[in-house]
């Protein structure tokens, strides 16, 4: 007896050990909101930014429903109506973290949800957790559970606040019945800044005894307008000390960029979550999210760099559906950093790891540029060029979304080649023959019409791509820029791959072109940037894109020696990427110490407290920076794991590890699933 005990009580501990293990790879946690920076609860849908604040939410973000900024400015995605704002009064004192103890948050990236926790004196203990539901993707749940320490009299608002730049907000609450089936709804519906839109808020409190649905099950429900911009309902309740009472404030947004009828269907959803059982609901949200995690990257030996680069596909997983045909902006769904537009920033930072793990979210980001094909090939005529001209900034529209006094607007054209490079790779990753037929191989025919009607024919054959912003926008209106004749010259000979693999005879001069474009070199073979490129500091990497991911310089030497001479000549000011580039290049190259040295600060010196949001640049201070996040995804997989993108699918040549960590295990790879391990 006395063996069995210890027997067991030993099973307990390594069983308790391995879960918080386990925990421990998945959760950051803080105690500290000085100097905050929060993460965002999203679901591709829906943006949600918790505040440091108990009860606060900073502000919600809905996807690809744009509005003008100003009367003479671009478009910018819409910041929603905040439902996420709730009042906890205790014997008639709201609380606020100025009267709290033992204040704690947590995001939970296994589920996607954020809790905060705190202590109200020796009365209360308080817990909430935020989730965008992946399930019901325009709604939102928040669940909150009070643990009585003492006897106490309970007060909860809940809120729908309508940013002020809103117009004409009608606030209500109704209770709606069949038969003897209630639910109370409180709504706001309005139209956007200038009026390209209505949007329509409607929330209710679910409580989990059968959920209330009848009038005399729950508590009386008091509703205040304190003016259409902010919308209130309120119950009270007394609570018995050594009880604990659970509740939950659910919202859903919709707008008539996705629905017809966006009041009715925003009250459905609600509705939908107060009659479903809370155990169902969250149940079939963390299941997707269990499914998206099947492509997974774990780290052993390094529980930092794990949870970085969990935290980094966490955000790309939460900022992308593979249901919606909608992409990505540099900084998700966590602000309107950028306006929300769409950039290069998707096709090639972000989409090659998401191609690697979820190819139905790739398949959305892709489906983005081909549903907005017509209005590309609109814009190449307008400029006096043939077939399809994408813009630089993209919003709902497909046309150019950038301020026109940015001249990356008007002239950094490499767009258009990442845009047909990503389609190319969706093929060689998936094998979607049809797929190819119908969306894969039209936009590539057309990106590389373009690029024919784009370049120009030099007196000695060569061909030259003139008056462009490169990815190094420091330099503009340059000649032959390096990335931009590179990307071209590859997409030219996708487009010819595809044309054969469907049966079509490609355009002749595609290759011919292809095999023409000049990429200027200096005396000592070290690529130039540009025609008249000087040695001046760079914003970002764009030669060093040659070696990867375009592969169009591939000899060792010269490799290295664009690498040392670009290095050294990148800007403290600007954005994470380059270093990921060149930490994919030398782990390609067998260099564990200067990957991982460039691994490290590729994103470190832009994280920031207390979770280690990605800002875009060390000196900058605008996170959740996705782009990023890409970045360093892609040393991880195409880098130190070896991972190739090849006309035979995804292959694996040279993985190797920095000594800092034991074993690298990305899973989930490819259509079949497959599991790379590297010791």
């Amino acid at each position: 007896m006395f063996i069995k005990t210890i027997f067991t009580s030993l099973l307990f501990f390594i069983i308790n050990t391995s879960i918080r293990s386990q925990q421990k790879d998945w959760e950051i946690s803080t105690i500290d909101y000085n100097n905050y920076t929060g993460v965002a609860v999203a679901n591709g849908r829906i943006g949600i930014l918790p505040s440091y604040k108990i009860f606060e939410t900073e502000k919600i973000i809905l996807n690809n429903v744009y509005d003008k900024a100003s009367l003479l400015g671009v478009s910018r995605i819409l910041k929603g109506m905040n439902f996420g704002n709730l009042d906890i009064i205790i014997n008639g004192q709201k609380l606020d973290n100025s009267i709290i103890s033992n204040w704690k948050q947590i995001i939970h990236m296994k589920e996607a949800r954020f809790t905060t926790s705190f202590t109200y004196r020796n009365i209360a203990e308080i817990s909430y957790s935020i989730y965008a539901l992946r399930n019901v993707p325009y709604a939102a749940y928040i669940d909150i559970e009070i643990k009585a320490l003492q006897n106490f009299d309970l007060k909860v608002t809940g809120k729908i606040k309508t940013p002020e730049e809103y117009k004409t907000p009608n606030s209500t609450f109704r209770i709606l019945k069949d038969a003897e089936t209630t639910m109370p709804i409180l709504q706001t519906v309005a139209k956007s800044r200038f009026k390209k839109h209505s949007v329509a808020t409607s929330a209710t409190f679910v409580w989990h005894d059968i959920n209330s649905t009848r009038e005399n099950q729950r508590p009386e429900l008091i509703h205040k307008k304190v003016s259409e911009y902010d919308n209130q309902l309120s119950f009270n309740k007394k609570i018995e000390k050594n009880t604990n009472y659970n509740f939950s404030w659910t919202a859903s947004q919709c707008t008539t960029q996705d629905f017809h009828d966006p009041q009715t269907e925003s009250e459905r959803f609600v509705i939908f979550n107060l009659l479903t059982p809370k155990t169902t609901l969250l149940s079939q949200h963390k299941m997707l999210w269990t499914n998206l995690w099947k492509g997974d990257i774990i780290i052993e030996g390094d529980i930092q760099s794990q949870l970085d680069i969990r935290l980094a596909l966490y955000h790309l997983y939460a900022f992308s559906r593979a249901d919606s045909n909608l992409s990505i902006a540099p900084m998700g769904l966590s602000s309107q950093g950028y306006n929300g537009h769409i950039f290069w920033d998707t096709e090639l930072w972000m989409y090659p790891p998401l191609l690697i793990l979820n190819q139905g979210i790739a398949r959305s980001l892709v489906n983005y540029r081909s549903d907005r094909l017509e209005i590309a090939k609109k814009k190449a005529i307008n400029f006096g060029y043939k077939g399809a001209m994408f813009p630089w900034e993209s919003d709902d529209t497909g046309e150019e979304a950038t301020p026109a006094w940015a001249l990356t607007g008007t002239f950094e054209h490499h767009i258009t080649a990442d845009i047909g490079i990503a389609f190319w790779n969706y093929y060689r990753v998936t094998k979607d023959k049809k797929w190819l037929q119908e969306r894969g191989y039209p936009l590539l025919k057309e990106v590389a019409d373009y690029w024919v009607s784009r370049s120009t024919k030099n007196k000695d054959g060569t061909y030259a791509i003139k008056n462009v912003v490169g990815a190094n926008e420091f330099a503009s209106n340059i000649d032959d820029n390096a990335f931009t004749n590179g990307s071209a010259i590859t997409c030219l000979r996708y487009a010819s791959l595809a044309a054969t693999e469907i049966g079509v005879k490609p355009n002749d001069k595609w290759n011919l072109i292809a095999d023409k474009i000049i990429i200027h070199k200096f005396e000592d073979g070290t690529t130039k940037e540009h025609s008249t490129y000087d040695g001046d500091h760079i914003k970002q990497a764009d030669v060093n894109l040659l070696a990867y991911p375009l592969q169009i310089i591939n000899d060792e030497e010269t490799i290295l020696k664009d690498l040392t001479y670009y290095e050294p000549k990148l800007a403290q000011e600007g954005p994470a990427m380059a270093q990921s580039v060149f930490a994919v290049i030398y782990a390609r190259l067998g260099d564990a110490e200067n990957a991982y040295r460039l691994f490290k600060r590729s994103y470190e010196p832009n994280k920031r407290p207390p979770f280690g949001a990605l800002a875009e640049s060390a000196t900058s201070n605008n996170p959740y920076f996705a782009t990023g996040a890409g970045g360093m995804l892609q040393t991880v997989i195409f880098g130190f794991g070896g991972l190739h993108l090849t006309e035979e699918g995804i292959t694996q040549k040279n993985p190797i590890l920095p000594k800092q960590w034991k074993k690298l295990t990305i899973t989930g790879v490819g259509l079949d699933k497959k599991t790379y391990v590297i010791e």
